[in-house]
C-alpha cells in the first residue's frame, strides 16, 4: 500500500473537504458537507431548505441529487426527472432506492446565480507549473442542462468563458473581482492539499457564485479532466494546461464529445 505523502488522487469527497476546511479562510468558502442520513438530511433541509445529496465518490455529475423542502411536500430532481412527494418519509424511501449502499454525501444547497434561467458554475484549473509552482492555468464557465440541476458537461452542460456568464448579474467591475478571487481560493485549496499530499500536481476546483456574490467552493478535484477548456473559444487556456501537465508527466486524452460550446453570439 502507498503511502499517504505518495497520493495524488484522492477519491471521497469527505476526505476533500477535510483538508480544505483545515484553512479558516477557506472554511468560509465550504457548504456544510456531511455523511448522508436519514436524520441528518431532514435536519439540513429544515435549516436550508435545499440540499444536494452526492456519491462521496462519484465524478461527472453522476447520481447527483438536488433535494427541497417545500411548503408541506418535499421533491427531488434526479436528472431531467423531478419526483414530488406528499411527507419526508416518502421521499427518503425513494432516495434510499437511488443511493442503494453507495456511501453518500449531504451538502447545504447554494442558491447560484443563473444565465437564462439556467444554473451555472465554474472549474478552475491549478497546476504545478514547469517551475514547481502553482499556478492558475484556466477558468471556465459551465452552464446547466436547462432541465438539469448539475452543470458538468458530461450532463449536457455548455461551456462558456467565465466571464460572459458573471457580467449580466454583477457588471464588469465585480466580474474582475470575483474571477481573482476564484483564482485566490484555487490557489488556498492547492496549498492546503500540498501539504496533505505532496505528491498532487493538479486540482480541479468546482466553484459557484451566490445571489450575494459569495464565492462557494462545491468540490475539489484531484484528477480533473480538462475537456471544458477545449470548448472555449480562446485555446490559450487549453495549451496552458497541457504544457504543464506535460512537464509533470500527465497527458490528456483529449477527446470530448459531451460538452457543449457556447453559440457564436456569446463569445
Amino acid at each position: 500500500m502507498k503511502k499517504k505523502k505518495k497520493q495524488s488522487y484522492i477519491a471521497s469527497k469527505l476526505v476533500k473537504t477535510q483538508v480544505v476546511l483545515r484553512s479558516p479562510e477557506l472554511a468560509k468558502h465550504v457548504p456544510l458537507t456531511r455523511p448522508l442520513t436519514r436524520s441528518r438530511l431532514f435536519r439540513m433541509l429544515e435549516r436550508y431548505g435545499m440540499v444536494y445529496v452526492k456519491p462521496d465518490t462519484g465524478s461527472q455529475g453522476n447520481g447527483v441529487l438536488r433535494v427541497e423542502k417545500r411548503a408541506r411536500a418535499y421533491r427531488y430532481r434526479s436528472g431531467v426527472r423531478t419526483l414530488d412527494f406528499p411527507t419526508f418519509q416518502a421521499m427518503f424511501r425513494s432516495v434510499s432506492k437511488h443511493t442503494g449502499r453507495r456511501r453518500y454525501v449531504v451538502q447545504k444547497g447554494i442558491h447560484v446565480l443563473t444565465y437564462q434561467g439556467r444554473l451555472f458554475d465554474f472549474r478552475v484549473m491549478i497546476q504545478k507549473n514547469p517551475a514547481g509552482k502553482w499556478e492558475c492555468t484556466g477558468t471556465a464557465g459551465r452552464l446547466a442542462h436547462p432541465r438539469k440541476a448539475v452543470t458538468n458537461g458530461s450532463q449536457g452542460g455548455t461551456i462558456f468563458t467565465a466571464s460572459l456568464l458573471i457580467k449580466p448579474s454583477a457588471g464588469a467591475a465585480a466580474t474582475t473581482r470575483l474571477l481573482r478571487s476564484m483564482n485566490r481560493l484555487a490557489h488556498l485549496a492547492a496549498v492546503q492539499f500540498s501539504r496533505a499530499y505532496p505528491a498532487v500536481k493538479e486540482l480541479g476546483v468546482d466553484i459557484a457564485i451566490d445571489r450575494r456574490l459569495k464565492p462557494w467552493i462545491l468540490e475539489v478535484n484531484t484528477r480533473p479532466d480538462p475537456c471544458p477548456f477545449t470548448k472555449l473559444p480562446n485555446k490559450r487556456m487549453i495549451r496552458r494546461i497541457v504544457a504543464c501537465a506535460r512537464a509533470y508527466g500527465r497527458r490528456y486524452r483529449l477527446q470530448c464529445t459531451k460538452a457543449k460550446s457556447a453559440p457564436a453570439r456569446h463569445r
